[in-house]
């Protein structure tokens, strides 16, 4: 799936300047964005994206450069802003709670190992206000 000129013409003003500081030239933006579409939407690998949309390396480092910049978070923002202005924005928000998992101490398994084989050859602590080093008469 390719974006529409709909939204590509929304997106591209949010894109950072198309000039690189350094290197050859840049691969088209739009293509950029529409195989980062697909590796999401598809789910698959890296290394399987499509040869139409040129090297993989590429794309993924693009991704992970406008990441870094903010330029994701830009465009995001700028979106739904807009979107609400359109009074076009629909929240749905769904958690799933299969995926949601807790190592096994976080939810006060016992533990095993040497610690609890040095706990049984303790002496027993004393009760509650008694003394440990005997009376004091």
């Amino acid at each position: 799936m390719s974006l529409t000129d709909a939204q590509w013409a929304r997106i591209e003003p949010l894109l950072p300047d198309r000039t690189p500081r350094r290197g050859g030239r840049w691969r088209d933006r739009r293509e950029v964005i529409d195989a980062i579409a697909f590796k999401f939407q598809s789910g698959s690998q890296w290394v399987h994206l499509p040869e139409k949309f040129g090297n993989w390396r590429g794309v993924y480092n693009r991704l992970r450069m406008w990441a870094i910049d903010g330029t994701w978070e830009r465009v995001f923002t700028a979106l739904v802003a807009q979107a609400d202005a359109d009074d076009d924005l629909n929240w749905a928000v769904s958690v799933d709670s299969t995926v949601v998992r807790a190592h096994q101490h976080a939810a006060g398994a016992r533990k095993k190992g040497p610690r609890q084989a040095n706990r049984q050859t303790r002496p027993p602590r004393p009760a509650l206000g008694g003394l440990q080093g005997g009376p004091s008469g």
